[in-house]
C-alpha cells in the first residue's frame, strides 16, 4: 500500500461520491486531505468526519474552482499552513444533459466553467508550488464520455475531452520539474450524477458494459492513489480508463 505520509493533497469537489472515495483512500494512506467543496459544506464535513474516523487527517476549504481570485486565495492559505503541496486531484465536475439545439449559454458556462476551467486554474496556481518543490502529482479526472460521445452530453462530453487535451499538454510542460500528471476516465460508476440518469439509459448502457455492472467509486480511487503515489513516478500523459470495457 502507496505511503503519503508528510504529504499534503488537495481533492476538489470532495464532499461525496468520487471525490469523497478519493480523500478517504488518500488520506487513509496518510496524506493530509484538504477537501474542496463548493456549496455543501456539511457534505464536506462529513467526508471530513469520516476521514478522521479511519484514523486519516485533513480540513475541509470551500471556494468556487472556476474562480481565479478563490482558487489563489485557498491555494495560498493551504501552502502558508503546510509549507507545501504534493498532490492535486482535480475531480470537481458537473453536468447540464440536454439535446444541444435546447443548451443554454447559462449551461455552457456552468459546464465549461467548472469542468475545464477549474480544472485549469487549479492547475496552473497549484503548478506553481510544485515547480519550486521539483515534485508533485497531478491526477485529473476525465470521463468516458469524454472518448466516446454520449447524446445529450455534448458539453460534458467537450469539457472531459478538453481535460484530455489538457493533461497532456501539461505533462509535457512540468515532466522538467519531476511533476506527473494524469487522467482518470471513469465509465458509469453508482454516484448521484449516474442516479439522476433516466431508467433506461442506465439500462441501455449496463448491457454495453463487458463487465456487466456499473464501476464503485473506490474502483475509481484504487487508480488515483496509484498515480498519486510511488507507484506512479514513471508515468505521465496518461489515461486510465476504469469502465468495465465500455469504451476500449
Amino acid at each position: 500500500m502507496a505511503n503519503f505520509q508528510g504529504q499534503i493533497a488537495l481533492v476538489t469537489g470532495a464532499s461525496r461520491g468520487i471525490g469523497r472515495a478519493i480523500a478517504l483512500a488518500l488520506g487513509q494512506a496518510g496524506a493530509y486531505v484538504v477537501i474542496n467543496y463548493k456549496g455543501n459544506q456539511a457534505a464536506a464535513e462529513e467526508t471530513l468526519g469520516l476521514l478522521q474516523a479511519a484514523r486519516g487527517n485533513g480540513e475541509v476549504s470551500g471556494f468556487d474552482i472556476a474562480d481565479e481570485t478563490q482558487v489563489e486565495s485557498a491555494v495560498k492559505n493551504i501552502i502558508d499552513a503546510h509549507k507545501t503541496l504534493d498532490i492535486l486531484v482535480n475531480n470537481a465536475g458537473v453536468t447540464s444533459d440536454s439535446l444541444l439545439m435546447r443548451m443554454k449559454s447559462s449551461d455552457w458556462d456552468q459546464v465549461i466553467g467548472t469542468n475545464l476551467k477549474g480544472t485549469i486554474l487549479c492547475t496552473k496556481v497549484v503548478s506553481r508550488q510544485m515547480i519550486k518543490q521539483r515534485a508533485g502529482r497531478i491526477v485529473n479526472l476525465s470521463s468516458v464520455v469524454g472518448q466516446m460521445g454520449n447524446v445529450g452530453q455534448s458539453l460534458y462530453a467537450a469539457s472531459k475531452a478538453g481535460i484530455i487535451g489538457f493533461t497532456k499538454a501539461m505533462a509535457r510542460e512540468l515532466a522538467s520539474r519531476a511533476i506527473t500528471v494524469n487522467a482518470v476516465a471513469p465509465g458509469f460508476i453508482d454516484t448521484e450524477m449516474t442516479a439522476r440518469l433516466p431508467e433506461k439509459l442506465r439500462d441501455d448502457f449496463l448491457r454495453s458494459i463487458p463487465l456487466g455492472r456499473f464501476g464503485t467509486c473506490q474502483e475509481v480511487a484504487d487508480m488515483v492513489v496509484f498515480l498519486a503515489g510511488p507507484t506512479g513516478s514513471y508515468v505521465t500523459g496518461q489515461v486510465f480508463n476504469v469502465n468495465g470495457g465500455l469504451y476500449m
